[in-house]
């Protein structure tokens, strides 16, 4: 697996162009961890741009080409998962895919000294706003709080996991923990996106009002 600390902090639209960018173009698994420029929140595929700037007012919003919920980042740890799919985790479906994941994602945070945060198992009351409706096979934590959730989606390329934690913890360690316990092996990589590829995509879709509102 390639490992990227993007230390490059990124508006919404951008940070979602970057995503579908390197899942496009990476040969090999890749885990990028990332920062937000400035207070932004972004909602899921199918997710209403109403409720989110109603739920939190005064955010700037991006829609995901994932699915799920709507998610606060100004103090979240952010990361994606761009999975070629060649390669198994992409071919696992969508619930084990998920599960895989967020198990390796459960250790790395008790290893963090976080109590017994655990997989949430059974069926749960689904709700626009992500950390507020736990789903199966999210991370909850010790009195059933949810601590970390994710998207996925499917396409030729591959599987896009976009996740999101809400537990406070080292930028760096903690990705490397996670690229150490999710991949056999995995380096650190410097990369240097294709600007030209980025704004066409900003401009096209994560950055236009049409994609934004469109329900």
């Amino acid at each position: 697996m390639e490992l990227w600390f993007d230390s490059q902090a990124r508006s919404g639209p951008e940070a979602m162009a970057v995503d579908e960018w390197l899942l496009e173009t990476r040969q090999l698994p890749m885990m990028r961890i990332y920062r937000w420029d400035g207070a932004w929140g972004s909602l899921g595929y199918f997710g209403k741009l109403e409720e989110a700037q109603t739920t939190f007012p005064g955010l700037q919003w991006v829609r995901r080409w994932t699915g799920g919920g709507v998610v606060d980042h100004r103090e979240d740890w952010t990361y994606s998962l761009m999975i070629p799919k060649k390669f198994e985790l992409a071919r696992l479906k969508g619930g084990e895919s998920y599960r895989a994941v967020h198990q390796v994602l459960v250790n790395v945070l008790a290893s963090e000294g976080n109590t017994a945060p655990v997989l949430a198992v059974g069926n749960y009351k689904s709700g626009s706003v992500c950390f507020e409706s736990p789903v199966e096979f999210d991370v909850l934590g010790s009195v059933g709080e949810k601590l970390a959730g994710a998207a996925q989606r499917r396409c030729k390329a591959g599987l896009l996991h976009q996740g999101s934690v809400s537990v406070r913890g080292d930028f760096l360690l903690r990705g490397k923990l996670f690229a150490e316990q999710i991949s056999e092996s995995w380096s650190e990589m410097e990369i240097f996106p294709d600007e030209r590829q980025i704004k066409k995509l900003v401009v096209a879709r994560y950055g236009s009002d049409e994609w934004l509102r469109r329900r």
